[in-house]
């Protein structure tokens, strides 16, 4: 599978992904994200059942905060 990721194309050999499993492969452990698939906002209590498919085009933001 191919995507977009945060703008850069990456391969994963997974023909479909959840946002769960697509945050562990890139052992991503922000607490506080945003994530869009193909800019639909994907809420965290459904990472486990979002999914994305070859050729979508994911945005993973780590919110900071600070002072």
């Amino acid at each position: 599978m191919t995507l977009t990721l945060n703008n850069r194309t990456e391969n994963f050999d997974f023909e479909v992904l959840t946002i769960t499993e697509l945050l562990k492969a890139k052992n991503y452990t922000f607490k506080f994200l945003i994530v869009k698939i193909n800019g639909q906002l994907i809420k965290k209590d459904n990472y486990s059942e979002a999914k994305v498919s070859d050729r979508d085009k994911v945005d993973i933001i780590h919110m900071i905060s600070g002072g």
